[in-house]
């Protein structure tokens, strides 16, 4: 996997390359601001950008939407110190296929990546524990019906499990289904939504205030 580092902090990127070097990924390019990153993406097309939100010309959120909008097969993942739940809101909504905090112990962030190289989205748990709980307070005035148009019984209930973070292996086996069938579901869903992939799928439900059935 190609990745690009984009990070104010020359010191924490360096030691990030070579954590990354040492897992078998190719770092193709390092940003020290939003504009870099914008035009390092451009160039070098790399398959994966980890991105700070707290850099100058522009923030790392701001990069990830124009990047997000004109080279969208690029994921992009945040790794940042911020918890704060508006950049995580933001970001979702951009498009990133990922949110993490710079605190990880190494095991876990070994493990995010392992589910990145693997095209899985990955958020910190705590993270992941907040997206559902804004999921649930926007879904408290919104009828079902109205939050999901035109989506089949299996695919509203496929989306519930999207939402929960769960992957494509969860979802099959979870629903008794197999892997091709979840993918066939997903391709509806994209489409009827006019989406394009998983990240926007979890970013809309986040708008339209859909949460998870209530489980045990």
């Amino acid at each position: 996997m190609r990745v690009l580092l984009a990070d104010d902090h020359a010191l924490f990127r360096a030691g990030l390359a070579s954590l990354l070097k040492a897992w078998g990924l190719e770092v193709v390019g390092q940003a020290g601001n939003g504009e870099e990153a914008i035009a390092m993406a451009r160039e070098l097309h790399p398959d994966l950008i980890f991105m700070d939100i707290h850099m100058p010309a522009p923030n790392g959120l701001e990069a990830t939407r124009a990047i997000k909008t004109e080279l969208p097969d690029i994921k992009v993942v945040i790794l940042t110190v911020s918890d704060d739940e508006q950049d995580l809101f933001e970001a979702v909504k951009s498009g990133a296929e990922g949110y993490l905090l710079k605190n990880l112990r190494e095991e876990e962030f070994a493990d995010l990546v392992s589910r990145l190289s693997r095209g899985e989205p990955v958020m910190s748990p705590i993270l992941a524990k907040k997206l559902l709980q804004e999921f649930a307070r926007l879904r408290e005035d919104r009828p079902r019906a109205e939050v999901l148009p035109g989506l089949t019984d299996r695919e509203r209930e496929l989306l519930e499990h999207v939402a929960r973070g769960r992957t494509n292996k969860e979802i099959a086996a979870a629903l008794y289904i197999s892997e091709n069938t979840v993918n066939y579901h997903m391709k509806n869903i994209l489409s009827k939504l006019h989406l394009r992939n998983r990240a926007e799928v979890v970013a809309w439900a986040l708008e339209h205030g859909l949460t998870p059935r209530p489980t045990g």
